[in-house]
């Protein structure tokens, strides 16, 4: 039964059973035949039906059950079964009597503590990509108390001068989840992936290797080249590239889209997701609207707008995309392609195409006079950006892909 769920409701509950909450997918409140009530999360992953235990009422509120109910309901949208990090929290607090846990089980478990903290999902997720390519081949199977300095250098060595930037912030973060098993007494001596006084001594320090970089960027003149074969590909990540091109988006604005936030042909972004914290309304044009006709066909039943099987897209799913092209170039960057195609073969002004790329006016007294955000002029730019993208360039070497 489902039923709008408050203190007193639940208090009055006599009649044992399930009922469910309104507010949550998948939360409940279950009445045992003694009148004893727990909060149940129910959910379904890989065709199985799990079930939750997150505490009784009323110890556990019913603004503490849905905050953990949406903790849970956000893991698997994310592809991760909320059981496996329960389990993993399990183990941690029984580390002391568990001697002996993999660094890859812990380091999971460590993450998934860190995303409270979190405000950018994607922070979580680059944890978890780095440690995936670069860490767990080495140490994954691992026991916390085997690791050794030898273990971290081979894992660092082969990317330090050629990716110093996310080697660096690999290290950090090796040396955070080798410290918390330190705390929780599962490994002792010194940290293997510290730094200063350590590693210093054995590796060049990164702000002498590391060049400054800004996000790599095609030629705008190449865009409609690689917008041609992006659709040959008729993949959900090719799919997903294509409306960012389109729309000079980033990547966790699209990633991270709801279907929920369109509009007829107006994609509102709410400011919670934007990174100047404030909301962006998306004039979109037919053929961005064709990709989100063919991205929901292709996985009818999802809230997001680029998902497979009803999770959104990972990080790494446009620029897997973009990898099998043999460019020297980012999705980020692409923004920057954009906005050279603006100012080199156009005469929109510039103040439209920093209100489309969503970009912060630095200037207090301009952005004090610039309060609206320039809807229909950016929908005109848009939509000569969009003409721009279809017409492929006959004096542009072909794409070829790898």
């Amino acid at each position: 039964m489902t039923i709008k769920l408050d203190f007193q409701t639940v208090k009055n509950l006599k009649t044992p059973g399930r009922y469910t909450d309104a507010l949550i997918k998948g939360l409940h409140i279950w009445v045992k035949p003694n009148e004893n009530k727990y909060w149940i999360f129910r959910y379904t992953h890989q065709g199985k039906q799990h079930n939750i235990s997150l505490g009784s009422f009323p110890t556990l509120t019913i603004a503490e059950a849905r905050i953990k109910a949406q903790q849970a309901r956000d893991e698997l949208d994310q592809g991760t079964n909320p059981v496996a990090t329960k389990n993993a929290s399990k183990a941690l607090k029984q580390a002391p009597k568990t001697e002996k846990i993999r660094f890859k089980e812990f380091a999971h478990a460590c993450i998934q503590t860190k995303r409270a903290e979190w405000t950018n999902q994607k922070h979580g997720d680059q944890w978890e990509y780095t440690l995936e390519e670069f860490a767990y081949p080495v140490i994954g199977e691992k026991h916390l108390d085997e690791i050794t300095m030898e273990d971290i250098l081979e894992i660092l060595n082969p990317i330090w001068t050629t990716k110093t930037e996310t080697a660096s912030r690999l290290r950090g973060r090796l040396e955070w989840i080798l410290a918390s098993a330190t705390t929780r007494k599962l490994r002792s001596g010194i940290n293997p992936a510290l730094w200063r006084g350590f590693l210093q001594t054995i590796l060049p320090a990164p702000n002498k290797i590391k060049k400054v970089e800004h996000h790599k960027a095609l030629p705008y003149r190449q865009v409609p080249n690689l917008i041609a074969q992006l659709r040959e590909m008729d993949t959900m990540g090719a799919l997903a590239l294509e409306f960012t091109i389109l729309n000079a988006s980033r990547t966790g604005e699209v990633i991270g889209g709801l279907r929920s936030e369109l509009q007829d042909d107006l994609w509102i972004i709410p400011g919670a997701r934007m990174k100047a914290k404030k909301e962006h309304r998306v004039p979109l044009c037919k053929r961005s609207l064709e990709i989100l006709a063919i991205a929901k066909i292709k996985d009818e039943d999802s809230k997001y707008l680029f998902s497979r099987n009803g999770k959104k897209l990972t990080n790494m799913a446009m620029p897997m995309a973009l990898r099998k092209f043999d460019l020297e170039a980012t999705v980020h960057g692409f923004r920057s392609s954009f906005r050279d195609w603006v100012s080199e073969e156009t005469n929109h002004p510039s103040e439209v195409a920093e209100m489309a790329l969503a970009h912060t006016i630095s200037n207090t007294v301009e952005r004090a006079y610039r309060r609206r955000d320039l809807l229909e002029k950016r929908r005109l730019l848009l939509n000569d950006w969009q003409e721009y993208c279809n017409t492929i360039n006959q004096n542009v070497l072909e794409l070829k892909v790898a």
